[in-house]
């Protein structure tokens, strides 16, 4: 008699633990020599691991295009990787990170004794009487909380407030047309992210700076002393900003710089204002005070600082960072298409990613960069 062979039903649950176990223990696609070459020996994390999360950011298009990463750690160079096309030479726009400059510029001149923090901006248009926007403070500006009506996106695109500043009714005068809106909330009381804001700060560093409306002269006195009291001392060599017709520096969005200055610039930020390498190593050229400032929370968002954003629950259900994944005091530049420099001064660490990603990319972008940062040291 022939023995009955087992229904394949019942074979397949048989085999299907040790089907589980091979799935499970299935190994990682090995790791090409390229990718791993990216990442140094000794990073400070694990080094295939950090090799293989680099790697997923610039092949999953998810998260958009990855043009450049670099990671610094305790101040050394740990990681660099390019796309092609690009490479270390290469200046890539920051957009909104420029606000961060602006801020540092602001900072400098607060230093200086040239303006004074809690003081009325000094907008000769808002000076005028019964203007409330006289009651408007450098602080306020700095934190967008000014109160000034503003509107950053919309749809279609036109129609907001930036795009009209920067590429069409207000481009030649960008300040003007950001100092002409008139309030929406009184000052100080309610958080509303403003590109425009940052144009009135830039304005304010010019006027800060000379007394001419000529615009040449405007853009020079604010390019030499961002050049003699920033980008020389702090090493930017490839940092440039641009200006308007009236000679005002685009201070919301148009600063470059090549991927390695951008680092440089985070760890300007991370050693709280003291210069970290070059010839003036250990230089304090911008008070640790006013790093405090940019990197404490306003009170109107405890996640966003002076024209810094903080790793913390956003207002308005912003989400630019990964809270619920980093650590709390992880700080970033964070600029339009998915542009950032993450610093995490506690793990000494800056990571710089420069592409482009959509808005609606970003989630993805945003786990990539929350898994890189998190073999760090995790939250």
């Amino acid at each position: 008699m022939t023995a009955r062979r087992p229904h394949r039903s019942i074979l397949s649950l048989a085999l299907l633990p040790a089907l589980m176990a091979c799935h499970a223990q299935a190994p990682e696609a090995p790791l090409s020599p390229a990718a791993l070459a990216v990442v140094g020996e000794h990073p400070g994390a694990p080094r295939e691991a950090l090799a293989r999360a680099i790697d997923a950011l610039f092949a999953d298009r998810e998260s958009g295009e990855t043009r450049a990463v670099l990671i610094l750690h305790d101040g050394r160079r740990v990681a660099e990787r390019y796309a092609d096309g690009y490479g270390p030479q290469t200046r890539f726009i920051g957009w909104s990170m420029s606000k961060s400059v602006t801020a540092t510029l602001i900072g400098l001149l607060v230093s200086d004794g040239r303006l004074r923090l809690d003081d009325p901006a000094p907008i000769p248009a808002w000076q005028r009487p019964g203007d409330p926007r006289g009651e408007i403070t450098l602080r306020q500006l700095l934190q967008m909380r000014s109160g000034l009506t503003h509107v950053e996106n919309a749809s279609p695109a036109f129609e907001s407030d930036t795009v009209r500043m920067l590429f069409l009714d207000g481009r030649d005068d960008m300040a003007t047309y950001a100092e002409s809106q008139p309030l929406a909330d009184d000052p100080g009381k309610k958080w509303r992210y403003s590109t425009a804001t940052a144009v009135i700060l830039a304005d304010i560093a010019a006027r800060a700076l000379t007394d001419s409306k000529d615009p040449a002269t405007r853009q020079r006195a604010v390019a030499d002393y961002l050049r003699t009291r920033l980008t020389d001392p702090a090493g930017l060599g490839s940092m440039v900003a641009e200006f308007d017709a009236a000679g005002t520096m685009e201070g919301g969005s148009m600063v470059w710089a090549n991927a390695r200055d951008w680092a440089r610039f985070g760890e300007l930020l991370r050693n709280q204002g003291t210069v970290g390498e070059g010839a003036k190593a250990g230089a304090q050229i911008l008070p640790r005070e006013w790093i405090a400032f940019m990197t404490g929370p306003s009170p109107a968002n405890p996640g966003y600082g002076g024209q810094i954003w903080l790793n913390r629950p956003q207002a308005e259900g912003v989400k630019e960072l990964f809270a619920d994944r980093g650590p709390p005091d992880l700080f970033a530049c964070v600029g339009h298409q998915g542009q950032y420099i993450l610093v995490w001064p506690r793990q000494g660490l800056t990571v710089v990613r420069l592409g482009k990603t959509d808005d609606a990319n970003r989630p993805a972008l945003l786990t990539h960069l929350a898994d890189i940062v998190n073999l760090f040291g995790g939250q």
